[in-house]
């Protein structure tokens, strides 16, 4: 239900201040190569009932005629220009270094959103100040009743590093019947679509650059609980995500995963847990890459292998040895305490409520 055309709040929290002067949101859309998902998505984007947004595409140095056809066919929309392709963590750092807004949403050129998508999450941050970073539902573009792999209704972590979503657990996607549309503190909320307050974007660090792609989004939200503030998932904004738009399945995308997540657990996690979970956590890489042995994917044991290679320069790198405000993972919401590889794997739980009970 709204409140008339220029108030889209409901009734029950209707708040007159917000309404009649609504927070900046910048819809801030990294793209590379993307001028396909442009021209399908961004109509969509501009279509959103926010009344006080701004639409800003950051171009990562596209190599096709994405700037150009921007240009032509939505000259309402703000331009970015990157001079190199810095990848997601690189890319959204330096476009929104240019950025001032109260709120940024991270927005991948793949999704399409619902007119009054960015409504409920204003409303949601706005009336709990210590929410400070909130993703959509996300649901699959080409099977809408479904959870789409990005971040489902919300993100959450084993206590080993493993990420899964309300509604996905590795590939085991659920379909959407309204099973978890309640708005719940999360641990991480995906980098498809992502709502951050401005300013603790900037205080937490950004994205980490190093990472590139992939985990990037987990390891800054895990620094935004660390300093204290809430993330949550607010299922009654709604998008579609393609999913895989902009880096394809293949043995770059496992490299930086399996390398991405045993520097976030290095980064993040106090020295007691630290001790026993990195060693433990690179006897599960192996395994995984002896069962890619035995089924003759050879290319992705050598990606395994190059990630943990990478992982020993990283931890001779400057950034390894920054402090942090470090918490044991019990102390954080959407932290799964028990091992998803377990109860996935060996014990045939495959969705998200089977696993967290």
């Amino acid at each position: 239900m709204t409140y008339g055309a220029e108030c889209y709040f409901p009734r029950r929290t209707f708040d007159k201040t917000i309404c009649l002067n609504p927070p900046e949101v910048a819809i801030v859309i990294l793209n590379y190569n993307g001028r396909n998902y442009l021209e399908k998505f961004l109509p969509s984007v501009l279509a959103s009932t926010y009344t006080n947004k701004r639409v800003i595409v950051a171009d990562n140095a596209s190599l096709d005629d994405s700037v150009a056809f921007v240009k032509a066919n939505f000259p309402q929309v703000e331009l970015i220009l990157n001079t190199s392709n810095y990848g997601f963590a690189g890319g959204y750092n330096k476009a929104l270094e240019q950025v001032k807004s109260d709120y940024y949403v991270l927005l991948n050129s793949d999704v399409e959103v619902t007119p009054n998508w960015i409504e409920p999450v204003i409303t949601l941050m706005q009336q709990d100040s210590a929410i400070k970073v909130c993703q959509p539902k996300l649901l699959d573009y080409h099977r809408k009743d479904y959870f789409e792999y990005a971040g489902a209704s919300g993100g959450w972590l084993d206590f080993l590093g493993y990420p899964l979503a309300r509604g996905r657990v590795f590939e085991t996607l659920e379909k959407d019947k309204q099973q978890y549309n309640d708005p719940i503190p999360i641990f991480w909320a995906s980098g498809a679509a992502m709502f951050i307050e401005a300013d603790v974007y900037h205080a937490a660090g950004g994205l980490d650059e190093y990472f590139f792609a992939h985990q990037e989004e987990i390891d800054l939200c895990w620094r935004v609980q660390l300093a204290g503030h809430k993330l949550y998932c607010c299922p009654a904004s709604v998008v579609y995500h393609v999913g895989g738009g902009t880096l394809p399945k293949g043995h770059r995308k496992t490299y930086l995963n399996f390398r991405n997540n045993i520097i976030m657990l290095l980064k993040n996690l106090p020295a007691s847990e630290k001790i026993w979970k990195i060693p433990f956590r690179i006897l599960l890489d192996w395994a995984f890459a002896f069962k890619c042995i035995l089924s003759g994917d050879t290319n992705s044991v050598k990606a395994i292998f190059k990630a943990h290679y990478d992982v020993i320069a990283w931890t001779k790198t400057e950034k390894a040895f920054r402090p942090v405000a470090i918490k044991p993972m019990r102390q954080l919401a959407g932290v799964v305490e028990r091992s998803i590889v377990w109860a996935y794997f060996l014990k045939g739980r495959k969705i998200f409520t089977e696993i967290v009970q």
